[in-house]
């Protein structure tokens, strides 16, 4: 578990899209190929233009914690996106959380995300 204080937070205001579900089935040059919906390209839109790149982007293992507030119960809990869209505005890459932590709430006025980042701690539960 992660044990360090937090070196980025901030809020997101949207609904994410399920990276799972939202994928759509185009042609290209004659060929199927599967690209991310217009909700989800909305969505990665909307959080570059709310999301000021660091000076110095993360570096090493990190903890992302999320607390994403959904207009309604129907969409599945899913923080891809949002990892996804940090990349390159926070750190180089997704790969470098190593410890995630993602709750579901509701809000129908006000979608949005929490997202504290923090460095990985040294002490763990098991070894």
């Amino acid at each position: 578990m992660s044990t360090s204080v937090p070196i980025v937070s901030f809020i997101i205001l949207g609904e994410p899209a399920s990276k799972a579900n939202s994928r759509q089935l185009v042609h290209l040059n004659g060929r199927p190929a599967f690209i991310k919906s217009a909700k989800a390209r909305g969505y990665l839109k909307d959080f570059q233009r709310q999301c000021q790149k660091l000076d110095s982007l993360l570096q090493g293992d990190l903890a992302v914690h999320l607390r994403i507030f959904y207009a309604s119960r129907r969409p599945d809990l899913d923080e891809s996106v949002i990892l996804d869209a940090m990349q390159g505005l926070i750190y180089e890459n997704d790969r470098q959380v190593k410890e995630k932590h993602v709750f579901h709430a509701l809000d129908k006025v006000n979608p949005r995300t929490h997202i504290v980042i923090t460095k990985m701690g040294d002490g763990w539960l098991w070894g």
